[in-house]
C-alpha cells in the first residue's frame, strides 16, 4: 500500500513565515516483508533485490545523544548515505529519507521511487538512519545494555537528529541553501517523515532569510530590497541586512503576539485575525523565485505596518507604538529583569543565534555604564518556586509567543494558571468584543469568579488563604501571560494579584 499526503505550511507563532507546499511521500514497505535485506558496501554501490543498480556515498554525521536535556552531553556518528548524481546544484530539491527501525542501507534499497525520482526532479537523494539502528548506535554495543542506555530512543530524538542533520546538510553542502526538501518515509519512517513536517516545519522548507543575504550581496540586489519594501532609509551594504532581518524577525513575533479575532492597535492598527491577512501573501509552493519570496515577504509585513495605507515608508527602526517605554525597559533588562533568549534554527524559524550573556553585559556597560545580575530577579522573588504564594492568577493565551515563559500548571488552590487556547497576547486584560471566542470569555467569568472569591475571603478575615478556589477547581489549567516588551527583553508573565 502507498499512500501520500500533502501538507501546507500555515504562519503562525511557531510557524514558518514563508509557506510552502511540501509533499510527504508515506511509502509503506510493510509487503516487501519477505525480502532478504542485501547491505551495501561501504564503497557506495550495490544492486537492490529487483536488480536495479545503486550508487551512493556514505557518510556520518556527529549527533548529540540527547537534543532536550543538559546533563547527558555526549555525541554519536549517525550514518547516513547520499546520492547526488542526478542532483541540480542552485535548484534540485532534497528528497529526505527519513530512517525506520532498521539498518539504513536496507530501506535505501527497497525504496525504489526515490532513485526512479531523483532524476527527474533533479533530487538529491539523503537516507539517514534512525538512532539505535544499523550503525548508528549511541553507546556503542552497550547501546541496548539495559534501560538507562535505551533512555534516549524515542522519536523525539529521531526527528531532533532529522532536523539538525538537514539543517547542517543545507548549511555545509555548496548549493543546498536553497533546496526545497522534502520529507519521505514508510510504514514508522511515514510516520516520522509527518512528524517532521508538523514538528520541524522551517527545516523542511523556509528560504527568506537566506534569500535576503543572496539578493543583498550586490548592489543592485540592496537597492531592489530597499524599494520593494519601501524602506524609509534604504539599505547601504551587505551588513545593513542583519538590523533588516532583526526588524523582520520581531515584526512576526509581534504579529503572532496581536493575533486578535478584531480590529485592534494595541500595537499597531491590525485587521482581524492579522495572522491569516499576512498568509494570504505567502502562499508559495517550493519552486518560487527568490524575487517573488521577498516580494510576498514585503507584502506580508505591509500587512502590520501599513494596513491602514497611510504610511509613505517602513520604518525599520521601529517596529511598535511609542507608548511603550524602551529605554527604561533596556535599562531594568541590563540590570535586574535578565531573560536569556536564543534561536537555534530547528525549533523555531528564524536565523540561528546563541545567547551571549558576557556580550549582552557588555552592550548594557556601553549603553548605560551598568552591567546586569543575571540571577537577581530569581533571587529576590524565588523564581519558579511558588509554593509559599497564594491569590495569584497566571493566564496565558495559546496564540502568543511569549507563553512559553510563563506558569503553566496550577501551584496550589489559589495559585492558579489558565490557558486561552485561541488568545493572543493580552486578549483577556482587553475590553469585551463580540468576536472574542469562546474561551476568552470563559477565562475572564473564571478570573472574576477568583477575584469576587479573594475579596470575600479579605472580607471575613479569617480561614485559610488557599481554601477557596473562587469557582475555579481544576478547570484552571494553563500559563502565564507576557508583557510587551521589545526583542529579547520581555517579562515571562502577567499577575493578577489581590494586595492585603
Amino acid at each position: 500500500m502507498t499512500t501520500t499526503t500533502t501538507a501546507t505550511m500555515q504562519w503562525s507563532s511557531r510557524g514558518s513565515a514563508v509557506a510552502v507546499l511540501l509533499l510527504l511521500l508515506l511509502v509503506s514497505l510493510r509487503c516487501l516483508h519477505a525480502l532478504k535485506p542485501q547491505l551495501f558496501t561501504r564503497g557506495g554501490a550495490s544492486d537492490d533485490p529487483s536488480g536495479h543498480a545503486v550508487d551512493y556515498k556514505t557518510f556520518y554525521f556527529n549527533q548529540k545523544i540527547d537534543h532536550f536535556g543538559f546533563f547527558e552531553n555526549g555525541t554519536f556518528k549517525q550514518r547516513y548515505l547520499v546520492a547526488d548524481q542526478h542532483w541540480r546544484q542552485e535548484a534540485g530539491p532534497i528528497l529526505f529519507y527519513t530512517g525506520n527501525e532498521g539498518d539504513i542501507t536496507w530501506f535505501c534499497n527497497n525504496t525504489g521511487f526515490m532513485w526512479q525520482t531523483a532524476e527527474e526532479l533533479g533530487a538529491m537523494l539523503v537516507f539517514a538512519e534512525h538512532r539505535y539502528y544499523g550503525e548508528s548506535l549511541p553507546f556503542g554495543a552497550d547501546s541496548y545494555s539495559d534501560s538507562k542506555h535505551l533512555n534516549y530512543l524515542s522519536s523525539e530524538q529521531a526527528l531532533a537528529d532529522f532536523a539538525v542533520l538537514i539543517r547542517e546538510l543545507k548549511r555545509s553542502v555548496p548549493g543546498a541553501s536553497r533546496s526545497a526538501v522534502i520529507a519521505v518515509g514508510g510504514s514508522y519512517g511515514g510516520m516520522l517523515a509527518a512528524w517532521l513536517r508538523m514538528k520541524y516545519p522551517s527545516v523542511v522548507v523556509g528560504r527568506s532569510w537566506s534569500a535576503i543575504d543572496e539578493v543583498a550581496s550586490t548592489a543592485e540586489g540592496l537597492a531592489w530590497l530597499s524599494g520593494t519594501f519601501g524602506l524609509c532609509a534604504p539599505l547601504k551594504s551587505p551588513q545593513d541586512t542583519v538590523g533588516f532581518k532583526e526588524w523582520l524577525q520581531e515584526t512576526w513575533v509581534n504579529l503572532a503576539m496581536v493575533d486578535y479575532p478584531y480590529e485592534a492597535s494595541f500595537l499597531q492598527p491590525l485587521p482581524p485575525w492579522p495572522i491569516q491577512a499576512v498568509c494570504k501573501h505567502l502562499g508559495f509552493d517550493s519552486s518560487v523565485s527568490t524575487y517573488r519570496l521577498l516580494q510576498g515577504v514585503s507584502e506580508a509585513a505591509r500587512v502590520y505596518y501599513n494596513h491602514t495605507g497611510t504610511s509613505a515608508c517602513l520604518n525599520t527602526s521601529s517596529t511598535a507604538t511609542g507608548s511603550l517605554g524602551f529605554l527604561g525597559w533596556y535599562y531594568q533588562a541590563c540590570t535586574e529583569m535578565v531573560m536569556p533568549m536564543c534561536t537555534d534554527g530547528v525549533q523555531d524559524m528564524f536565523q540561528p543565534q546563541a545567547w551571549d550573556f558576557q556580550a549582552f553585559s557588555d552592550e548594557c556597560q556601553a549603553l548605560f555604564g551598568v552591567r546586569p545580575r543575571a540571577s537577581w530577579a530569581e533571587t529576590q522573588y524565588g523564581g519558579k518556586d511558588l509554593s509559599a504564594h497564594s491569590n495569584i492568577i497566571f493566564s496565558n493565551g495559546g496564540l502568543d509567543p511569549w507563553s512559553g515563559g510563563g506558569v503553566t500548571r496550577n501551584i496550589s488552590d489559589s495559585v492558579v494558571a489558565i490557558v486561552i487556547p485561541d488568545g493572543a497576547h493580552h486578549l483577556d486584560l482587553r475590553y469585551d468584543n463580540e468576536r472574542d471566542p469562546p474561551a476568552v470569555r470563559a477565562a475572564r467569568a473564571l478570573e472574576v469568579g477568583y477575584f469576587k472569591a479573594w475579596v470575600r475571603q479579605a472580607r471575613e478575615g479569617g480561614g485559610s488563604r488557599r481554601r477557596d478556589r473562587g469557582g475555579g477547581g481544576d478547570e484552571a489549567g494553563g500559563a502565564g501571560g507576557a508583557e510587551t516588551r521589545p526583542r529579547s527583553d520581555r517579562t515571562a508573565s502577567k499577575r493578577k494579584v489581590l494586595l492585603r
